[in-house]
């Protein structure tokens, strides 16, 4: 049976890289407007494109990068279920913002989603090259606590762990937001952030 490479297997770089970008691509594709949809393997990410040949390569989850492309799906899948933001205003205009999409030096993009509540929403950083930044500025709505609901670096998913912790707007407009942050932006990462009290 001849058989054909996954999303996986086309990815850019060596083994590391290969699954943060896969992890990233998950990432945007969750915070992204529209309904979500993998193929199958694509949920542990085999490297062989599916076949009704034969059973899907489920071995592979005795190695801790497939382990981490599974356990980070399954937090998307559950954040998708419970952050209204990621689904409430899914098809409207309303439901989405650019914070920053033009900076095509560092290729890094950031966004927010929103649910139907003012103070419901998501911010979503998305770093497209294999460089850590230390400190990254962009725009937020709020002057006020934010927690990380998800790195994809996270060591959890089998990244590096570079990566903000808890951070904090501060006030001055950045990005035409009202407030800003300055936080470590991880390498082939996207980081979610959401608003606290």
């Amino acid at each position: 049976v001849h058989m054909k490479q996954s999303l996986l297997s086309k990815m850019p770089g060596d083994d590391w890289q290969k699954f943060a970008n896969l992890r990233l691509l998950y990432t945007y594709m969750f915070g992204h407007p529209g309904k979500k949809l993998l193929f199958m393997g694509g949920e542990f990410g085999q490297w062989n494109e599916w076949t009704e040949a034969q059973s899907l390569d489920w071995h592979l989850l005795q190695w801790e990068n497939h382990q981490g492309i599974q356990k980070l799906l399954k937090d998307l899948n559950r954040h998708y279920k419970n952050e209204p933001s990621l689904y409430e205003v899914d098809s409207r205009w309303e439901g989405f913002e650019w914070i920053d999409l033009s900076d095509a030096d560092n290729s890094l993009l950031s966004f927010i989603r929103r649910g139907k509540k003012p103070g419901d929403y998501l911010i979503f950083v998305l770093n497209f090259t294999p460089v850590f930044h230390e400190v990254y500025r962009f725009g937020v709505p709020e002057a006020r606590p934010y927690k990380v609901l998800l790195n994809s670096d996270s060591s959890f998913y089998g990244g590096s762990n570079a990566g903000p912790t808890a951070v904090r707007g501060e006030e001055g407009p950045w990005h035409n937001q009202a407030c800003h942050i300055d936080i470590p932006v991880p390498p082939l990462g996207g980081v979610i952030l959401k608003p606290t009290v």
